[in-house]
């Protein structure tokens, strides 16, 4: 089966073609750019010397080509695009953020515009396997969470479900390596300004919230609120979200964790730590793990939260590979077995 990228030039596109080309079921036999048209693929990531050299073609000849389509784009260039791939009857999967939200006003709120295809955003599916496994299956149009959405989420879940916490008391902190914000040049992520350094942003306005709060509302059938601040770590990949709530009754540390372990007992790429343990990045990089470890405060009966993931594989192509082997009914780990790597 062929698969294409669309956006295939940015850190994204870039982490589709690395793991899928450890995919026995799927090749990516075209890729796009506007930057780049024409040229090769090595020649922007001279590590990709090794595979069938691939040029960067215009989006028609992808969508012509391939039985799968990848959309790596900034966010507002989708919908139009998801369009013409779903009249070819093909699954198209959307690494940005334009089929992650179904109300509208919330989506122009955050990202200044109006769904200009409404009815897409009745068809697409919020791709969270663990939320919306079965609605995966039977999709043509899938909605890549956020990487800080995931591991929040993911953190966050089993709790909601249950309306075990405080809804609008939830308090998230992330940080993340510098990869998370893209490929292209800006300030904060010269090295200079990230080297032996620790930086909060866009502190109360990050586009995840909403994202984050529509997922969890739908879930527990309330309101939920949050304060969340990101964090831009000096390492390349990796975030760790460390996540604050307010049991509503008195919490014992033993009953969450089986809450927990039963919650994801089937999931193949979550994991939730032995108390006592605590969650790291190196332990999931360069995976599509994520790693949940599990704290409790007696004194101030918050129950707080490590969630850990790599914003590049779980947060990002990985979460887009688990979502296209659900939804072509492949074995959900194919392409994503590689073990994490420590250093």
């Amino acid at each position: 089966m062929k698969v294409g990228i669309i956006g295939g030039s940015g850190y994204v596109g870039a982490e589709l073609i690395r793991l899928l080309s450890n995919h026995n079921s799927v090749v990516v036999s075209s890729i796009s750019s506007v930057t780049y048209k024409g040229k090769k693929l090595s020649d922007i990531y001279p590590n990709f010397y090794n595979l069938n050299e691939l040029i960067f073609e215009d989006e028609d000849s992808v969508i012509s080509k391939c039985d799968v389509i990848f959309l790596a784009l900034p966010n507002g260039l989708s919908e139009k695009i998801a369009e013409k791939i779903l009249n070819k009857n093909k699954l198209c999967i959307d690494m940005g953020a334009d089929f992650r939200f179904k109300n509208n006003l919330t989506y122009k709120k955050w990202y200044g515009k109006d769904f200009s295809i409404p009815d897409l955003h009745h068809k697409s599916v919020y791709g969270l396997p663990e939320l919306n496994r079965s609605k995966i299956k039977n999709s043509k149009l899938i909605g890549n969470p956020g990487c800080f959405a995931t591991s929040i989420e993911l953190a966050l879940l089993p709790l909601i479900s249950q309306n075990a916490i405080e809804e609008t008391e939830i308090i998230a902190d992330s940080k993340s390596g510098v990869t998370g914000r893209g490929r292209g040049l800006s300030e904060p992520s010269l090295f200079t300004n990230c080297n032996e350094s620790l930086s909060a942003y866009k502190i109360a306005h990050h586009r995840h919230t909403p994202e984050i709060e529509e997922v969890l509302s739908s879930v527990s059938k309330k309101d939920v609120k949050l304060t969340f601040t990101p964090h831009l770590l000096p390492i390349n990949r990796g975030i760790l979200s460390t996540i604050y709530t307010t049991p509503k009754n008195r919490a014992n540390i033993d009953t969450i964790y089986e809450n927990y372990s039963k919650f994801y007992k089937d999931e193949p790429f979550v994991k939730v730590l032995p108390i006592g343990e605590t969650s790291k990045i190196n332990n999931v990089r360069l995976s599509n793990y994520c790693h949940i470890s599990l704290h409790y405060d007696e004194e101030t009966n918050k129950l707080i939260l490590i969630s850990c993931i790599d914003n590049m594989v779980k947060g990002a192509a990985g979460q887009g590979i688990q979502n296209m082997n659900i939804a072509l009914g492949f074995d959900e780990k194919e392409g994503l077995n590689s073990i994490p790597s420590i250093f």
